[in-house]
């Protein structure tokens, strides 16, 4: 592991659409944001609608009929990939707490183990949103040789302060639940108040005050099932925040999300050399797209500027798309109108 420690046999679940070509001539290596799993678009072997549904398949930007498209479930997650909620062979108990520190060096290093496994040598483009934003440049630039294109989006070199400090209070949400027991908890009795917090701070910062003013204003609602709470239930805001927070809560297991979000917080691309130029230096890209949205607060339009203006002095063609969506950051889940047409730019640009 990055920051010390190591994994046994880790697993590291992934899915992929397409026919690949050569070896990898035609591969796109996909990293996802904290939460979602490998499952980025429906197939014949799992038909459910997946996370990036309308950005993966026949005709769409990662086109799949040109495209062998590979996404990574994160190390660390709990959907496949080896995280603290699995069993650890050296004791036959789960990890828990004892899991190592995760970083997204190490994200990247699953990202390129799959590639080795599937004897994939040269990718077409690395892509990844928020989190995964960050596990693709730090893919880059631990394995310069094998991706000739980046695609980031909604992403950044580091986290700033206020992000830090958005994960740092979710995580104490979830630590202050006295059901998280120092990670101990029984997953069929798992810490659902501290997650419910967090996850509600977590929408917060994901979508845009602007789209809030127009989607909800004041309008008021009834809450029958917090009729005894006397502070809460008036507004549809309120209702909303419930909702996301109540599909969440159960889904994901607390211990991993702490360890993917304090990861989140570690990765510095600074790191990489002693500087941001030192760590874009080390890149040996050939082509890269940056697209960040205007009302993203967690990863402001400033950080994708940044990372656009350091890939210049080192990639020959970088575009840099500033988007103006009213639905924060999560903007790249949710406008695919005003996504699809310059990721399907991007791709069209290259013939295989």
């Amino acid at each position: 592991m990055h920051r010390g420690g190591f994994l046994e046999s880790p697993t590291i679940a992934y899915e992929t659409w397409g026919e690949l070509q050569g070896k990898g001539d035609n591969a796109i290596l996909l990293f996802t944001g904290l939460s979602p799993s490998a499952h980025a678009a429906s197939s014949p072997e799992n038909p459910a609608a997946g996370w990036w549904e309308d950005m993966i398949g026949s005709g769409l930007p990662l086109d799949t009929d040109r495209y062998f498209v590979i996404c990574i479930n994160s190390l660390g997650s709990c959907f496949g990939s080896t995280g603290p909620a699995d069993i650890d062979p050296a004791t036959g108990e789960r990890y828990r707490l004892n899991y190592p520190v995760l970083t997204l060096e190490d994200v990247a290093e699953g990202g390129y183990e799959v590639l080795r496994h599937l004897d994939i040598g040269k990718l077409h483009t690395t892509v990844g949103a928020s989190m995964g934003g960050m596990s693709a440049l730090a893919f880059c630039v631990r394995h310069p040789d094998v991706s000739e294109r980046m695609l980031s989006m909604s992403a950044a070199t580091r986290a700033l302060p206020f992000a830090i400090a958005v994960r740092s209070l979710q995580r104490e949400m979830i630590i202050k639940d006295p059901k998280w027991d120092n990670g101990n908890y029984d997953p069929e009795d798992s810490p659902v108040s501290g997650q419910r917090l967090a996850r509600k701070l977590g929408m917060m910062t994901y979508r845009s005050s602007e789209e809030w003013d127009q989607r909800f204003g004041r309008e008021r609602i009834s809450f029958e099932e917090h009729s005894s709470n006397p502070f809460y239930g008036d507004f549809s805001v309120e209702a909303y925040l419930e909702n996301h927070a109540n599909k969440f809560t159960g889904q994901f297991d607390a211990n991993c999300y702490l360890y993917l979000s304090r990861a989140s917080d570690l990765f510095d691309l600074a790191e990489h050399g002693g500087s941001l130029k030192a760590g874009f230096a080390k890149l040996e890209l050939q082509r890269a797209l940056v697209i960040g949205v205007t009302t993203d607060i967690l990863f402001p339009l400033r950080q994708q500027e940044e990372l656009a203006a350091g890939l210049k002095a080192v990639v020959p063609e970088v575009e840099f798309v500033r988007l103006e969506c009213l639905k924060g950051h999560d903007s790249f889940l949710v406008e695919m109108d005003a996504f699809r047409p310059v990721i399907g730019r991007f791709f069209e640009t290259f013939n295989i």
